[in-house]
């Protein structure tokens, strides 16, 4: 793959949506997410994504279905090939996905998360979209297949850069090249932006040592009068209640703050945010995260007590997630 021309493509767009204060720090920042230095394991998921074969023009691309699918016709030769290059950038965290006949069942079923966000968010159509902690962009990619005018997803891991490049060399130009990758974090971003009419953040609060810090950064991404989405970890209880576990939670060592959901509106509200709703939340289910074939890691269910499902192995209450929509003060 010509990394080039996908890195010139990602400079068109910030010059085509006004970026330009960020587009200075775009060499930089492509730099430094992408160091080999920093990530041994960096230069074979390049080649995994470089040997990829070439695919015939004809393909029917769908980007708003449940499983995102690309049907494309492969030789024998060319289908084995492609499993085992997709395969060497395991694990796959966010999806489905459906490449030609390959099926790539993520750890997380994705699109049931969609599901619970898509209908109490404004239409996306014509918009421009930042997903944080976006993975390997299988929100992004829906983001587009619901009209999205430009899709920024941003995520500092330089695995989800390459295996969001593995689907762009399926998806190729048939979202007309709305949907971008940045390995950045949210806090590399240039302060007070002001650039995005919606904003995601799914999956990221609960990692902040600084929440506050976090809704901070989020807002300073929105225009005026833009829409927050916001998905994360909470606990029951009121506009006080806020659980700051030990060295892990589910087994997982960087979980700091999990809120209750009115907690949460509450601290929306205090950082500038208006109109704050509490659209969905529920405990996670073991069939909506769980090990599969492409993620072959522990997962859910032996990350909770195997006696009570209802707490975590730790002792804490077992994953609560809720989405929080809200708009910035104009």
């Amino acid at each position: 793959m010509a990394y080039d021309a996908e890195h010139r493509d990602l400079y068109r767009a910030f010059i085509d949506q006004g970026l330009q204060r960020w587009l200075a720090l775009l060499p930089e920042q492509l730099a430094a997410g992408l160091d080999r230095k920093r990530f041994g394991d960096l230069p074979a998921w390049q080649r995994a994504v470089e040997k990829l074969p070439e695919l015939p023009e004809q393909r029917r691309v769908t980007l708003d279905s449940d499983t995102l699918t690309v049907e494309v016709a492969l030789s024998d030769a060319d289908r084995a090939k492609t499993e085992s290059l997709l395969r060497q950038l395991k694990p796959w965290r966010k999806g489905p996905f459906q490449l030609a006949d390959i099926f790539i069942d993520t750890e997380w079923r994705s699109d049931w998360k969609w599901q619970r966000v898509a209908p109490h968010i404004s239409s996306l159509a014509h918009r421009r979209v930042l997903d944080v902690g976006g993975g390997s962009g299988y929100h992004g990619w829906r983001m587009a297949g619901a009209g999205a005018s430009f899709v920024l997803v941003i995520d500092p891991s330089p695995r989800f850069f390459y295996q969001f490049h593995a689907l762009r060399h399926f998806i190729g130009d048939a979202d007309q090249h709305r949907t971008h990758f940045l390995p950045v974090g949210i806090e590399e971003l240039p302060p007070q932006l002001e650039a995005f009419d919606t904003v995601f953040s799914m999956g990221v609060l609960y990692h902040r040592r600084s929440p506050l810090d976090h809704l901070h950064q989020l807002r300073e991404a929105l225009r005026p009068g833009g829409e927050l989405v916001l998905e994360t970890l909470v606990v029951e209880g009121d506009e006080t209640t806020v659980l700051m576990p030990g060295e892990r939670y589910a087994a997982m060592p960087n979980v700091y703050f999990l809120p209750s959901s009115k907690a949460l509106a509450h601290w929306l509200e205090r950082c500038g945010f208006t109109d704050v709703r509490i659209v969905d939340e529920a405990n996670t289910q073991l069939d909506e995260q769980r090990s599969t074939d492409w993620m072959t890691f522990q997962s859910l269910k032996d990350f909770l007590d195997p006696q009570d499902h209802r707490s975590t192995i730790e002792g804490y209450p077992a994953p609560r997630r809720a989405v929080l929509v809200a708009t910035r003060e104009k």
